[in-house]
C-alpha cells in the first residue's frame, strides 16, 4: 500500500476492506492536523478491517494498536502481514464499553475513525479513555454526522426511508457540547472535514452490500445533509 488511492491494486484492496465512507481517506485528512511522530504509540479504536491503522503505520512509522469489536484480530493480523506492516500494527479484540486491555498512560494518542459515534455518544466514554493517555496526549475522532440537528420527528423526508437512531448522527455543536462536559480535556480542533464527499463516493464503489444500499440513499439526495466531523481533545 505504498501509494494509497492511486494504483489499481490499492483501489481494489480499499474497496474490499471499507466498512463505510473510506476510512483511509478520512484518516489521511485527520492525521494531517495532528502532531504525529514515529516514536508514538497510537490506539486505533474501532479500526474495522484496519485501513486506518495501515495509513498511520505506513505514512508515519508509528506503532498502532488496532482495536475492534466486530473484526477478529486474526483476520486483521493477516491483512497487516499481507501489506508488510505486521511489525508495526498489533490487532486486538476490544469492546470499548467494557474492559480495555492496556496499561494506564500507555498511548500518545487515541484515534477513532467512523466508529466513535457508536460507543462514545454519551458522557461515560471520555473519562473511561483518558487514563490510557499520557498527560498532554490527544483523542482525535472523525465521525459522520448531520450539518444540523433535527428535532425528534423532524428528520427530512429524503432521509426517512433510510435513517434509524442507531446511526448516532449528530451535528458539530452536539459533539462539542458533549465533550465540554469532560473537564479532563481541552478541545483543540472542531471542524467539518473536506474529504466527506470523496470518502462517501469511494465507499459507494465498494462491493459491500451495505454500500449498495447506501447508493439508493445518496441517489435520493440524502448526502446534502451529511458531514464528517473532526474533533480533537488534549488531556489536561
Amino acid at each position: 500500500m505504498h501509494t494509497p488511492f492511486t494504483d489499481n491494486q490499492d483501489k481494489a484492496f480499499l474497496r474490499k476492506t471499507m466498512m463505510g465512507p473510506n476510512a483511509m481517506r478520512i484518516t489521511e485528512e485527520l492525521a494531517s492536523y495532528l502532531p504525529i511522530s514515529a516514536e508514538m504509540r497510537i490506539l486505533d479504536l474501532g479500526c474495522g478491517k484496519g485501513i486506518s491503522s495501515i495509513l498511520l503505520a505506513e505514512k508515519y512509522g508509528v506503532t498502532v494498536y488496532a482495536a475492534d469489536l466486530w473484526i477478529r484480530p486474526e483476520e486483521n493480523a493477516g491483512r497487516f502481514a499481507c501489506v508488510g506492516l505486521d511489525a508495526r500494527i498489533f490487532p486486538f479484540s476490544v469492546d470499548a464499553t467494557k474492559d480495555i486491555p492496556f496499561l494506564p498512560h500507555f498511548f500518545d494518542m487515541i484515534i477513532s475513525v467512523d466508529s466513535y459515534q457508536y460507543f462514545g455518544h454519551d458522557e461515560a466514554m471520555l473519562p473511561k479513555l483518558l487514563p490510557y493517555l499520557k498527560d498532554g496526549g490527544l483523542i482525535a475522532i472523525a465521525v459522520p454526522g448531520f450539518n444540523e440537528d433535527f428535532a425528534e420527528g423532524q428528520v427530512p423526508e429524503v432521509l426517512k426511508p433510510f435513517w434509524t437512531p442507531e446511526w448516532y448522527f449528530y451535528s458539530s455543536n452536539w459533539w462539542k457540547a458533549l465533550w465540554e462536559k469532560e473537564r479532563g480535556i481541552e478541545i483543540t480542533i472542531l471542524r467539518e472535514m473536506d474529504s466527506c464527499k470523496q470518502a462517501w463516493d469511494e465507499w459507494l464503489q465498494s462491493p459491500n452490500p451495505y454500500a449498495q444500499e447506501d447508493r439508493k440513499m445518496m441517489e435520493a439526495g440524502a448526502g446534502k445533509y451529511f458531514n464528517i466531523i473532526q474533533m480533537v481533545g488534549r488531556k489536561r
